[in-house]
Protein backbone atom coordinates (compact mmCIF):
# COMPACT_ATOMS: atom_id res chain seq x y z
CA UNK A 1 0.00 0.00 0.00
CA UNK A 2 2.98 2.23 0.95
CA UNK A 3 4.78 1.98 -2.41
CA UNK A 4 1.34 2.51 -4.38
CA UNK A 5 0.81 5.35 -2.48
CA UNK A 6 4.55 6.70 -2.93
CA UNK A 7 3.81 5.74 -6.75
CA UNK A 8 1.15 7.73 -7.02
CA UNK A 9 2.65 10.78 -5.16
CA UNK A 10 5.21 10.57 -7.70
CA UNK A 11 3.45 10.58 -10.60
CA UNK A 12 0.63 12.99 -9.56
CA UNK A 13 3.58 15.02 -8.74
CA UNK A 14 5.18 14.74 -11.71
CA UNK A 15 2.62 15.66 -13.77
CA UNK A 16 1.42 18.81 -12.03
CA UNK A 17 5.01 19.90 -12.36
CA UNK A 18 4.48 18.82 -16.35
CA UNK A 19 1.42 21.11 -16.28
CA UNK A 20 2.77 24.20 -14.41
CA UNK A 21 5.81 23.69 -16.44
CA UNK A 22 3.65 24.06 -19.69
CA UNK A 23 1.51 27.14 -18.14
CA UNK A 24 4.40 29.11 -17.49
CA UNK A 25 5.78 28.68 -21.36
CA UNK A 26 2.32 28.79 -22.89
CA UNK A 27 1.55 32.18 -21.15
CA UNK A 28 5.33 33.60 -21.45
CA UNK A 29 4.80 32.82 -25.14
CA UNK A 30 1.54 34.67 -25.05
CA UNK A 31 3.03 37.91 -23.50
CA UNK A 32 5.88 38.01 -25.68
CA UNK A 33 3.65 37.98 -28.77
CA UNK A 34 2.21 40.91 -26.92
CA UNK A 35 5.25 42.86 -25.87
CA UNK A 36 5.73 42.85 -29.51
CA UNK A 37 2.57 46.19 -29.73
CA UNK A 38 4.16 48.80 -27.42
CA UNK A 39 7.69 48.12 -28.92
CA UNK A 40 6.59 49.00 -32.40
CA UNK A 41 4.58 51.82 -31.20
CA UNK A 42 7.69 52.89 -29.35
CA UNK A 43 9.69 52.69 -32.34
CA UNK A 44 7.29 54.62 -34.64
CA UNK A 45 6.89 57.58 -32.18
CA UNK A 46 10.86 57.46 -31.56
CA UNK A 47 11.33 57.34 -35.70
CA UNK A 48 8.52 59.99 -36.14
CA UNK A 49 9.93 62.74 -33.19
CA UNK A 50 13.43 62.28 -33.41
CA UNK A 51 14.03 61.04 -30.00
CA UNK A 52 17.27 59.91 -28.56
CA UNK A 53 18.94 60.18 -25.23
CA UNK A 54 22.48 60.36 -27.31
CA UNK A 55 22.62 63.27 -29.30
CA UNK A 56 24.55 65.64 -27.56
CA UNK A 57 26.52 62.68 -25.23
CA UNK A 58 26.79 59.24 -26.14
CA UNK A 59 27.94 58.09 -22.99
CA UNK A 60 25.18 60.60 -20.55
CA UNK A 61 23.13 58.77 -22.89
CA UNK A 62 24.27 55.68 -21.61
CA UNK A 63 24.01 56.29 -18.21
CA UNK A 64 20.53 57.37 -18.31
CA UNK A 65 19.43 54.60 -20.28
CA UNK A 66 20.91 52.07 -17.97
CA UNK A 67 19.21 53.92 -15.45
CA UNK A 68 15.87 53.58 -16.78
CA UNK A 69 16.16 50.40 -18.00
CA UNK A 70 17.43 49.25 -14.65
CA UNK A 71 14.39 50.74 -13.03
CA UNK A 72 11.80 48.92 -14.75
CA UNK A 73 14.14 46.10 -14.09
CA UNK A 74 13.35 46.39 -10.45
CA UNK A 75 9.86 47.45 -10.44
CA UNK A 76 9.00 44.39 -12.66
CA UNK A 77 10.54 42.44 -9.97
CA UNK A 78 9.17 43.75 -7.17
CA UNK A 79 5.79 43.39 -9.57
CA UNK A 80 6.21 39.90 -11.31
CA UNK A 81 3.04 38.24 -9.36
CA UNK A 82 0.67 40.88 -10.05
CA UNK A 83 -0.69 42.69 -13.20
CA UNK A 84 1.26 45.91 -12.30
CA UNK A 85 4.18 44.19 -13.15
CA UNK A 86 2.24 42.89 -16.46
CA UNK A 87 1.97 46.63 -17.57
CA UNK A 88 5.95 47.38 -16.02
CA UNK A 89 6.65 44.91 -19.04
CA UNK A 90 4.82 46.02 -21.27
CA UNK A 91 5.60 50.01 -20.42
CA UNK A 92 9.34 48.83 -20.47
CA UNK A 93 9.07 47.79 -24.15
CA UNK A 94 7.49 50.71 -25.08
CA UNK A 95 10.66 52.19 -24.17
CA UNK A 96 12.95 49.77 -25.79
CA UNK A 97 10.95 50.60 -28.91
CA UNK A 98 12.08 54.10 -28.53
CA UNK A 99 15.34 53.07 -28.25
CA UNK A 100 15.08 51.73 -31.49
CA UNK A 101 15.02 55.42 -32.95
CA UNK A 102 18.53 55.85 -34.09
CA UNK A 103 19.41 52.13 -35.75
CA UNK A 104 15.91 52.54 -37.48
CA UNK A 105 16.41 56.20 -38.20
CA UNK A 106 19.77 55.26 -39.54
CA UNK A 107 18.52 51.88 -41.27
CA UNK A 108 15.95 53.78 -42.80
CA UNK A 109 18.00 56.18 -44.92
CA UNK A 110 19.09 53.39 -46.94
CA UNK A 111 17.18 52.47 -50.12
CA UNK A 112 16.11 49.42 -48.94
CA UNK A 113 16.20 50.08 -45.56
CA UNK A 114 12.62 48.91 -44.84
CA UNK A 115 13.76 45.01 -46.65
CA UNK A 116 16.74 45.14 -44.18
CA UNK A 117 14.19 45.53 -41.15
CA UNK A 118 11.89 43.09 -42.54
CA UNK A 119 15.01 40.71 -42.97
CA UNK A 120 16.43 40.76 -39.72
CA UNK A 121 12.96 40.57 -38.15
CA UNK A 122 12.67 37.28 -40.40
CA UNK A 123 16.16 36.56 -39.48
CA UNK A 124 15.49 37.24 -35.52
CA UNK A 125 12.30 34.94 -35.87
CA UNK A 126 13.77 31.97 -37.52
CA UNK A 127 16.70 31.85 -34.78
CA UNK A 128 13.94 32.28 -32.16
CA UNK A 129 12.50 29.34 -33.54
CA UNK A 130 15.20 27.49 -33.92
CA UNK A 131 16.60 27.65 -30.22
CA UNK A 132 13.01 26.83 -29.21
CA UNK A 133 12.55 24.12 -30.67
CA UNK A 134 16.60 22.70 -29.81
CA UNK A 135 15.66 23.76 -26.21
CA UNK A 136 12.27 21.81 -26.19
CA UNK A 137 13.53 19.02 -28.06
CA UNK A 138 17.20 18.25 -26.71
CA UNK A 139 17.75 15.87 -23.43
CA UNK A 140 20.69 17.71 -23.02
CA UNK A 141 20.97 20.06 -19.44
CA UNK A 142 22.10 23.29 -20.59
CA UNK A 143 21.91 25.03 -17.14
CA UNK A 144 26.04 25.51 -16.83
CA UNK A 145 25.90 27.86 -19.71
CA UNK A 146 24.24 30.98 -18.51
CA UNK A 147 27.61 31.42 -16.14
CA UNK A 148 29.69 31.44 -19.29
CA UNK A 149 26.82 33.75 -21.02
CA UNK A 150 26.75 35.89 -18.03
CA UNK A 151 30.20 36.15 -18.18
CA UNK A 152 30.28 37.03 -22.47
CA UNK A 153 27.72 39.63 -22.06
CA UNK A 154 29.85 42.12 -19.07
CA UNK A 155 32.51 41.79 -21.63
CA UNK A 156 30.27 43.00 -24.85
CA UNK A 157 29.15 45.42 -22.56
CA UNK A 158 33.05 46.45 -21.70
CA UNK A 159 34.08 46.65 -25.02
CA UNK A 160 30.63 48.68 -26.02
CA UNK A 161 31.73 51.25 -23.72
CA UNK A 162 35.16 51.18 -24.54
CA UNK A 163 34.21 51.84 -28.20
CA UNK A 164 32.08 54.89 -27.42
CA UNK A 165 35.68 56.62 -27.26
CA UNK A 166 37.53 54.21 -29.25
CA UNK A 167 35.57 54.51 -32.65
CA UNK A 168 37.54 51.38 -33.66
CA UNK A 169 34.86 49.83 -36.76
CA UNK A 170 36.52 46.28 -36.35
CA UNK A 171 35.84 46.12 -32.94
CA UNK A 172 31.70 47.45 -33.31
CA UNK A 173 31.42 44.49 -35.70
CA UNK A 174 32.87 41.87 -34.04
CA UNK A 175 30.67 43.30 -30.84
CA UNK A 176 27.78 42.78 -32.83
CA UNK A 177 28.72 39.60 -34.57
CA UNK A 178 29.46 37.98 -30.99
CA UNK A 179 26.44 39.58 -29.33
CA UNK A 180 24.28 37.70 -31.97
CA UNK A 181 25.85 34.63 -30.85
CA UNK A 182 25.48 35.03 -27.67
CA UNK A 183 22.01 36.72 -27.26
CA UNK A 184 21.21 33.31 -29.59
CA UNK A 185 22.24 31.08 -26.95
CA UNK A 186 20.51 32.83 -24.29
CA UNK A 187 17.28 32.46 -25.82
CA UNK A 188 17.75 27.90 -25.56
CA UNK A 189 19.27 28.77 -22.40
CA UNK A 190 15.85 30.68 -20.77
CA UNK A 191 13.63 28.80 -23.16
CA UNK A 192 15.16 25.60 -21.52
CA UNK A 193 14.97 27.03 -17.78
CA UNK A 194 11.01 27.28 -18.11
CA UNK A 195 10.91 23.71 -19.87
CA UNK A 196 12.99 22.42 -16.66
CA UNK A 197 11.47 24.02 -14.37
CA UNK A 198 14.15 26.61 -13.39
CA UNK A 199 12.18 30.07 -14.16
CA UNK A 200 8.56 29.85 -12.71
CA UNK A 201 7.61 33.30 -13.29
CA UNK A 202 6.00 34.00 -16.96
CA UNK A 203 7.10 37.61 -16.74
CA UNK A 204 10.49 37.06 -15.88
CA UNK A 205 10.48 34.45 -18.42
CA UNK A 206 9.23 36.96 -20.81
CA UNK A 207 11.69 39.83 -19.93
CA UNK A 208 14.70 37.24 -20.12
CA UNK A 209 13.80 36.22 -23.58
CA UNK A 210 12.33 39.36 -24.90
CA UNK A 211 15.76 41.14 -24.11
CA UNK A 212 17.59 38.46 -26.02
CA UNK A 213 15.43 38.71 -29.11
CA UNK A 214 15.84 42.24 -29.06
CA UNK A 215 19.73 41.87 -29.08
CA UNK A 216 19.63 39.65 -32.16
CA UNK A 217 17.56 41.95 -34.17
CA UNK A 218 19.43 44.93 -33.29
CA UNK A 219 22.85 43.45 -33.95
CA UNK A 220 21.40 41.51 -36.93
CA UNK A 221 19.67 45.13 -38.37
CA UNK A 222 23.10 47.03 -37.84
CA UNK A 223 24.87 43.93 -39.36
CA UNK A 224 22.80 43.95 -42.66
CA UNK A 225 23.09 47.78 -42.76
CA UNK A 226 26.63 47.85 -43.53
CA UNK A 227 26.75 44.56 -45.68
CA UNK A 228 23.38 45.28 -47.50
CA UNK A 229 22.78 48.73 -47.11
CA UNK A 230 22.22 49.99 -51.23
CA UNK A 231 22.66 54.52 -50.78
CA UNK A 232 20.56 56.69 -52.89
Amino acid sequence: MNDQNTFGYSVGNTLSGALARNRVLRNTFALLALTMIPTILGAWVGVSTGFSFFRTSPFLGMIIFMGVAFGFFWGIEKNKNSGTGVMLLLGFTFFMGLMLTGLLTHTLQFRNGAQLIMMAFGATGLIFAGMATWAATSKSNFEGLGKFLFVGVILLILASVANIFLHIPALSLSIMVIAVGIFSAYILYDVHRIISGGETNYVMATLAIYLDIYNVFTNLLAIFGIFGGEKD
